[in-house]
């Protein structure tokens, strides 16, 4: 009798973030298809960040997977809050300004949501808490960020990957979940949903 063979299920990423992408390459996952969730972002009248965070990965990935019967879809979305003020994905230079300026040497707090919808419907989700500590940013400084377009779409105004890594003092927490997906809850739930281990690959 013959051996049959298991057939992965396609995996789709409900995102368009390049960086996402990027981290998901890292951990030797690529996607067999790349089709962002166009859903409302608004926050919910007194939703929590974190609620936010992980309402929007779930709903991204609900969309999508939709599309994709049979398939494992990945979804996130990334929340920047001081307190209890959620920060918006800034648009304008003075969105941006207003948000450093407020985080300005002070710590705020990055929530990132993970789903991962399963090849039988079935949904499971995480989220994950980093602490941030922004250094006093000189008018200097915060001008030459602003200038260099960095911000643009970001939560909060910066992506800790590029050049505002130079203002970074401390991050207690996952740094791959500020950038954008958590490598370590991601992997788990990818591991369990594509039925295969991760393939690391010798980048040299």
């Amino acid at each position: 009798m013959a051996e049959v063979h298991e057939t992965a299920p396609r995996l789709v990423l409900a995102s368009a973030s390049p960086r996402r992408l990027q981290l998901l390459a890292q951990i030797g996952i690529v996607p067999d298809a790349v089709e962002p969730a166009d859903i409302d972002e608004t926050e919910l009248k007194g939703e929590l960040a974190r609620d936010l965070a992980i309402r929007l990965a779930c709903g991204k990935g609900e969309v999508v997977a939709a599309r994709h019967p049979g398939a494992v879809v990945l979804s996130a979305d990334t929340v920047v809050a001081v307190g209890r003020r959620i920060l918006p994905k800034t648009e304008t230079v003075d969105e941006a300004k207003e948000c450093l300026e407020l985080m300005s040497g002070r710590s705020h707090r990055v929530y990132t949501g993970v789903a991962c919808t399963f090849a039988d419907g079935a949904m499971r989700s995480r989220v994950v808490e980093t602490r941030v500590k922004i250094k006093r940013l000189a008018a200097t400084e915060l001008d030459a960020y602003l200038a260099s377009g960095e911000w643009k779409g970001k939560a909060g105004g910066y992506g800790i990957q590029g050049a505002f890594s130079a203002f970074i003092i401390q991050i207690i927490g996952s740094y791959t979940g500020v950038v954008g997906l958590p490598l370590y809850e991601t992997a788990g739930l990818l591991t369990a949903a594509l039925r295969r281990p991760l393939a690391f690959k010798d980048p040299s």
